[in-house]
């Protein structure tokens, strides 16, 4: 078993489209009016404007964090940072300095973020990801 398909709720396709495409560096894919697909690993990290499917309004920001484990943060952080990812009191909580990468508690050196249709998103050194173990 494994994880396919992640879908983020947006407000405006297009917007979600430039938002990703300049954060995780590559343009993924329209699949329908109103969705948009980036492969990440062997999943996809899907953009869903449902007003532009014709489902309805904007459901609101996923609940918590989607983390993304990446090879190179710093180059993850300033391009979350020059596509206009909010860092602020309210996405770190208790994470930290917003807008910096830092070494947690727990093991992992990550920063944390908001997209501009307030999804939180956390971006993991890869090697570090705690996983209960």
């Amino acid at each position: 078993m494994r994880l396919f398909r992640l879908t983020l709720p947006v407000t405006d396709i297009d917007a979600a489209t430039r938002f990703y495409a300049q954060v995780l560096g590559q343009p993924g894919r329209r699949v329908s009016p109103g969705r948009h697909y980036f492969d990440v690993g062997r999943s996809i990290l899907a953009c869903l404007d449902a007003q532009a499917e014709g489902d309805g309004g904007f459901p609101g920001p996923l609940p918590d964090h989607v983390y993304l484990a990446v090879h190179d943060l710093e180059a993850f952080l300033a391009r979350a940072d020059a596509a206009g990812a909010a860092f602020d009191l309210a996405v770190s909580e208790d994470h930290g300095v917003p807008g910096r990468i830092e070494d947690r508690p727990w093991g992992e050196r990550s920063f944390y973020c908001r997209d501009p249709f307030g999804n939180r998103l956390a971006f993991v050194e890869s090697g570090t990801e705690f996983t209960g173990d």
